[in-house]
């Protein structure tokens, strides 16, 4: 199997790893858990991708236990035209449950609709994170950085995790990720490991803040508390 050279993907981590660290705290409190949007672009071409998800969206769960928790929305598009989101779940088996349930289905990327969709949440109640995995954008990129823009103003970041190599969509979630003040990296079906530490760290970010990640073990974690500004600053 071939496998896409180690640097420039580890730079691309590094830099969303940066970007995340300069993003405005979320402090959680013993009367809030985070609230985060595990968005999946569920078509056809993501069946392994989907199948990685599952098995790793308990360890954002397990990371946020001692932080107050995490209320994770899943949320997906497939088909024609179908986008269908949880409610926010606390149960890391219940979230297992409703993602093992779905298929994956042919169809085109629905990320205007994903994106309307967390505002509308955000809008309710405070998201503090929204994550985005998926290989393709096959929509018209200004409305979708419009609202990428309102999110922004809501304090709600957009992760875009790309996996592939397409231009296009790595144009335009970069796009996205700019205008939310949320960050875009790059993963493959080679390397789970890397899209294993990037969701934990946006779970941690949304549960606790920087100064969560700043306590957080391991390369990735050790990459942001480098660049968190002094106390006091």
């Amino acid at each position: 199997m071939t496998r896409l050279p180690a640097k420039p993907e580890n730079a691309a981590v590094a830099a969303f790893l940066q970007k995340l660290a300069a993003t405005p705290a979320v402090r959680a409190t013993s009367a809030r858990r985070g609230r985060l949007i595990f968005a999946v672009d569920a078509t056809a071409s993501r069946q392994p991708a989907w199948d990685r998800a599952c098995q790793l969206q308990a360890e954002m769960f397990l990371a946020t236990r001692d932080l107050g928790g995490l209320a994770v929305q899943l949320a997906y598009w497939r088909g024609y035209m179908e986008f269908a989101a949880t409610p926010f779940l606390t149960d890391t088996r219940e979230l297992a449950r409703r993602m093992s349930a779905v298929t994956v289905l042919g169809g085109q990327t629905q990320v205007l609709r994903c994106l309307e969709h967390a505002l509308a949440e955000t809008r309710r109640e405070k998201v503090d994170a929204l994550v985005l995995v998926g290989d393709a954008l096959e929509e018209a990129v200004d409305p979708i950085c419009h609202l990428a823009g309102q999110l922004a103003l809501h304090g709600t970041p957009v992760f875009c995790f790309q996996e592939g190599n397409d231009r296009a969509a790595e144009l335009g979630f970069r796009q996205i990720a700019k205008l939310s003040g949320g960050a875009w990296a790059p993963f493959d079906a080679d390397s789970p490991e890397a899209l294993r530490e990037l969701l934990r760290a946006v779970a941690i970010f949304a549960a606790g803040g920087r100064a969560a990640l700043a306590r957080l073990p391991g390369r990735e974690a050790a990459r942001i508390a480098g660049q968190l500004p002094a106390p006091g600053r």
